[in-house]
């Protein structure tokens, strides 16, 4: 039988083995984890691929990338764990063919874009009601109501 401090030895390996298998997958050559903040990453999933071509037609938001916007940008940290979280649901919803081709954004996903939004916009806003979501009146800012995929209500 094998004793607790046998196997806390082994969970120690492996949660090392793990670390530095996690950073060289995200840091070292394949560079996964900086390739995966690019608006091309996140559109080459056929599901986001309109948003990614409303996202290259929007303009003044055409120079920020998916996750300045829909990642918690407060800490490194927040961003970094968030990112595991939402990316890990991605990827298992993805390749189990449970992925929905009409994506909602959630309330979660919401209240970290409305922070974002008010990030980059604190001036702006401060004139304005921010009780409001952004997009309740700049509803051209939604991936469906963007430039060249721009629709009428």
């Amino acid at each position: 039988m094998i004793s607790a401090r046998m196997t806390l030895v082994y969970l120690l390996v492996f949660l090392l083995i793990a670390a530095a298998l996690g950073a060289f997958i995200a840091f070292g050559p394949p560079r996964l984890y900086a390739r995966s903040e690019s608006p091309e990453y996140c559109g080459s999933c056929h599901v986001m691929e309109s948003r990614y071509e409303a996202w290259f037609h929007a303009g003044a938001h055409r120079r920020i990338t998916c996750v300045d916007c829909h990642l918690p940008n407060d800490t490194a940290f927040n961003h970094a764990l968030w990112k595991a979280l939402d990316g890990g649901k991605e990827f298992l919803s993805f390749y189990t063919g449970r992925v929905d081709e009409d994506l909602r954004l959630s309330s979660r996903g919401a209240r970290v874009l409305k922070e974002n939004c008010l990030r980059c916009h604190t001036e702006t806003m401060a004139r304005v009601n921010e009780d409001r979501n952004c997009w309740e009146c700049h509803r051209r800012l939604g991936h469906k109501q963007t430039g060249a995929m721009a629709t009428l209500p």
